[in-house]
């Protein structure tokens, strides 16, 4: 069963560069697509980026995109997500999750996931 752990939460001015991270455990990381999801209170959780099992493909939110970037370490089983340019509206819980099957950047087509990390982004 793949076991996901996402860094711990921060908290950052606007324009920011937090780094996250994300460690999978009983698994092999380059058997998965992998993605970054978040959630802010009251809405529902979106895909922000997705990255193909080699990680030549990526698919980034509109929202994010030139701001964030996605990669992938395989050989350290790590995901990461480089934030940049931070808005306030990026503040979320964030979290990280893989696939094993054909999909896209939608969370239904994802089977595991982190337990998520918060960024909170000040004005």
């Amino acid at each position: 069963l793949v076991q996901a752990v996402e860094s711990a939460g921060v908290l950052v001015p606007a324009g920011g560069t937090p780094r996250r991270s994300c460690i999978i455990s009983d698994a092999t990381l380059d058997d998965y697509a992998m993605g970054w999801f978040r959630q802010a209170p009251g809405k529902q959780r979106e895909g922000v980026v997705c990255i193909g099992w080699s990680g030549l493909s990526t698919l980034y939110a509109e929202s994010v995109q030139g701001r964030f970037t996605i990669s992938r370490d395989n050989a350290k089983n790590t995901l990461y997500l480089q934030m940049n340019s931070l808005k306030p509206e990026d503040t979320a819980m964030y979290y990280c999750a893989a696939r094993d099957r054909p999909g896209n950047c939608e969370p239904s087509v994802y089977s595991y996931w982190g337990q998520g990390t918060q960024v909170t982004v000040s004005s």
